[in-house]
């Protein structure tokens, strides 16, 4: 039986747009805010605001919240090359977004690395964000190809990140 690699995962998925459509969809706040986030502001390396339909660039920081979810995540932008690559700190890991062209499709590969090997870090960064990644691409793909959203934007069902699960060691 293999071993787990519990520092990181892949996730992947294949959707019928363009590159272009796609970058954009992960790298402007515009789009981010249309099937992914309640609210993400960007500003640049001096601090500054990034307007909402501009790229994001190299050394920008982040601050993004969820719809349903009270939580904040405030991170990085390692690097954005305004054509197929984003890299981002997230959830004290590294997540890199590669968007390539594959079978007429842009495959999107999702890779969250530096994940700790501790219990919390393997039940919260591996096996909840390889989770929530999954929905959320596939949430994009609903989004570009069929301008449906599959999540729940009502605040009636907010959640507490205090109130969330926890590891219990058995």
């Amino acid at each position: 039986m293999k071993e787990i690699d519990w520092t990181k995962f892949v996730r992947k998925i294949h959707i019928k747009s363009s590159i272009d459509k796609v970058y954009k969809c992960w790298a402007t706040q515009h789009k981010l805010e249309r099937w992914f986030l309640k609210k993400a502001e960007f500003k640049s390396a001096d601090n500054l605001p990034r307007a909402s339909k501009e790229f994001i660039q190299t050394g920008d920081t982040y601050s993004w919240q969820w719809y349903n979810w009270l939580g904040v995540e405030n991170g990085k932008i390692i690097e954005a090359n305004g054509r197929d690559k984003i890299v981002f700190a997230f959830a004290d890991n590294e997540v890199e977004v590669l968007l390539t062209r594959e079978k007429g499709m842009t495959l999107v590969c999702l890779t969250q690395s530096k994940i700790k090997t501790d219990e919390p870090s393997k039940m919260n960064n591996f096996v909840g964000c390889s989770n929530g990644w999954t929905f959320w691409m596939t949430n994009l793909k609903a989004y570009l190809e069929y301008k449906i959203l599959l999540h729940n934007k009502s605040d009636d069902q907010t959640l507490n990140p205090n109130d969330g699960f926890e590891y219990i060691n058995v």
